[in-house]
């Protein structure tokens, strides 16, 4: 009997150990699927954004980046694991689990821990690049909000930057008005030129001084539309403030004469 129940005593923990191999098969075999899961899904995400930043360069006139230079671990004669990504190369002598997921997960966790120079687990090295790819989102994002405001004036509203932009032009061609005034004392400009250029020539120059400005510096770099310029607006305030200039310049002559 002592010698049945020796063997029985065998038979048992074998028992025990081939279930825990299988335990730690099973256990193996789903930290595999699920370092497969998180590359691809880093793959993705990683073609969305190289997708989204083309786009963006293409809107904003930037010429295109052309695709980096094969790695080495990409040259001809390199092995690599069936169903793996491009350029995840397997070392010489590797061994790639037939239960793991094609051997996917495996591949991509060595091929990043040995290409940042990282000797770890794998699902650290793929948690360190999701931080990275999630990095890289929040900086495209605020990359992105940027590209929407227009280089002129980006913090303020489209009506207030109208208005700035023609009062700035309306008194510069103010400015001009005066010029003509003084040119017109000394007899180099005559009263019927300074007239019509006052009335009508200044205050269309400056409004379309102002369109143009307001189209060119006023529209964000990913705007697919013309930004709105107020074209009622600006004619108003031009058409008002060079006229409003020369009668007070006038009215200030007359007090200080």
């Amino acid at each position: 009997m002592a010698g049945y129940d020796e063997y029985a005593a065998a038979v048992r923990q074998l028992s025990a150990r081939i279930r825990e191999g299988e335990r730690g098969a099973v256990a193996e075999a789903e930290r595999r699927r699920t370092l497969h899961a998180g590359v691809t899904q880093l793959g993705q995400r990683l073609a969305a954004q190289e997708q989204r930043l083309a786009q963006l360069a293409a809107t904003a006139g930037l010429p295109a980046v052309p695709d980096p230079a094969p790695g080495p671990g990409s040259a001809p004669g390199v092995d690599t694991a069936p169903g793996s990504a491009p350029g995840s190369a397997v070392p010489p002598g590797s061994a790639v689990s037939p239960g793991s997921a094609t051997g996917t997960g495996a591949v991509a966790g060595t091929g990043v821990a040995g290409g940042s120079g990282v000797d770890g687990d794998p699902a650290v090295v793929l948690a360190e690049a999701g931080r990275l790819v999630d990095e890289v989102d929040r900086l495209g994002q605020q990359a992105e909000a940027l590209a929407q405001r227009p280089a002129l004036l980006p913090t303020w509203s489209p009506t207030a930057r109208a208005v700035a932009v023609y009062v700035g032009c309306a008194a510069v061609g103010a400015l001009v008005m005066l010029l003509l005034v003084v040119a017109n004392g000394i007899g180099v400009v005559d009263g019927i030129t300074l007239g019509a250029l006052t009335c009508a020539g200044l205050p269309l120059i400056s409004f379309v001084a102002g369109w143009l400005i307001l189209g060119r510096w006023g529209r964000p770099a990913l705007a697919t539309t013309d930004p709105p310029r107020y074209a009622p607006l600006g004619f108003f305030i031009c058409a008002v403030a060079v006229p409003l200039a020369y009668c007070v310049t006038l009215l200030v002559f007359r007090l200080v004469r």
